[in-house]
């Protein structure tokens, strides 16, 4: 199969994540630049179920396989906002789950996000990687400590990267939100500063994350810089563009042994 290119005129249609990954560990995440998809899913959309041309997402998931070598098709799954974690030798027809672990080389793990973020996780020895879909209802309900325990190591053996997502200036919540974090771990009010309007209060879906992978003894936490909804031109977003949008890739994957 030939290669397709990474960049294009315009930029990168893959940002690799940027951590110290062990040797054989590729991680990353697709922008919107580059792809078949007609607007409002202009133009490298991956996701099939939100009203996109079915042959368009089929030609972008193709150039995605060409693009970085993969060596096998990712393992989409059908995301529900939960906590179930798939794997280790995932089915690929699109299990219900919101997260999904390996231990085999040359399986590709995904997540899709147009504003929820994703959590990838790599032991310190590149044998286990995992990914998580995590938006604030998967974070509160414990997505990102579920995949924990799916790995043999313990957290402190464990790195983790954060891809793009809202950031705390776009994610105006309610007050039941704010609640739904703190009222397990009430230190997470840190995380949430009132907003103009009453009863509202801007989240932190980073800051978030890495309070909950820190209390998993993860302290190595990568990313967590790039907002979705500010940055129009590389990532899709859910809440700017009123629902009717495409949806990026979140990959890991193990090369070799």
């Amino acid at each position: 199969m030939s290669r397709i290119p990474i960049e294009t005129p315009e930029g990168s249609r893959f940002i690799e994540a940027t951590w110290p990954a062990p040797s054989g560990v590729r991680a990353g995440v697709t922008t919107r630049l580059g792809g078949h998809s007609r607007p409002p899913y202009d133009a490298f959309n991956l996701a099939r179920h939100v009203g996109d041309d079915s042959s368009a997402v089929a030609a972008n998931r193709d150039d995605l396989i060409a693009m970085l070598d993969l060596p096998e098709a990712p393992r989409w799954l059908s995301q529900v906002h939960g906590t179930k974690v798939l794997g280790p030798d995932l089915p690929a027809d699109g299990p219900e789950g919101d997260a999904a672990y390996t231990d085999q080389p040359g399986r590709v793990l995904a997540v899709l996000t147009a504003d929820c973020l994703s959590v990838t996780l790599a032991s310190h020895d590149g044998r286990e990687i995992a990914v998580a879909h995590a938006g604030w209802r998967g974070l509160a309900a414990g997505v990102i400590e579920r995949t924990v325990d799916r790995f043999s190591v313990a957290g402190d053996e464990l790195m983790a990267w954060l891809g793009p997502a809202i950031g705390p200036a776009h994610f105006e919540v309610g007050e039941e939100v704010r609640e739904a974090f703190m009222r397990e771990h009430p230190a997470d009010a840190s995380a949430f500063r009132t907003a103009a309007a009453p009863g509202k209060y801007h989240a932190d879906l980073f800051a978030l994350a890495r309070a909950r992978l820190r209390r998993q003894g993860i302290t190595r936490v990568y990313g967590g810089e790039r907002d979705t909804v500010a940055q129009a031109d590389l990532f899709y977003s859910y809440r700017r563009d009123q629902g009717e949008t495409g949806r990026m890739a979140t990959l890991v994957w193990r090369e070799h042994d």
